[in-house]
């Protein structure tokens, strides 16, 4: 099993759930988040000053996989994530040891 991560344009969450599901793929994590990569942040102006603004509002998902399903999520999620403009994220694979079903104790591949 792999647990693939994503950190997203919040504006693209719709999208991306909806190339997933149309994949079969139906359970997610969405959790609101900051950071900043190569862009460092960026600057705004209100009222004639100017602030930085170091940390970017992003997504971060987060999605259980088969093994075999891996590669098919990360792409599919790529895709719909894509605007071709700096700060459209990241995405991450992990290996997932385990996982357990909470209502029924079923394990691995079946909690999924």
């Amino acid at each position: 099993m792999k647990l693939v991560i994503a950190v997203i344009q919040p504006h693209k969450l719709d999208s991306v759930r909806a190339a997933l599901v149309a994949i079969g793929i139906e359970g997610m994590t969405v959790t609101e988040v900051r950071g900043y990569g190569r862009q460092k942040g960026h600057k705004e102006v209100y009222r004639g000053a100017e602030y930085a603004i170091a940390f970017v509002p992003k997504l971060r998902l987060e999605v259980a996989v088969p093994d075999d399903r891996a590669e098919t999520a990360v792409s599919t999620i790529r895709q719909a994530a894509l605007t071709g403009k700096i700060g459209d994220g990241k995405i991450f694979v992990v290996d997932l040891a385990s996982a357990v079903r909470v209502r029924t104790g079923e394990r691995d591949a079946d909690a999924l």
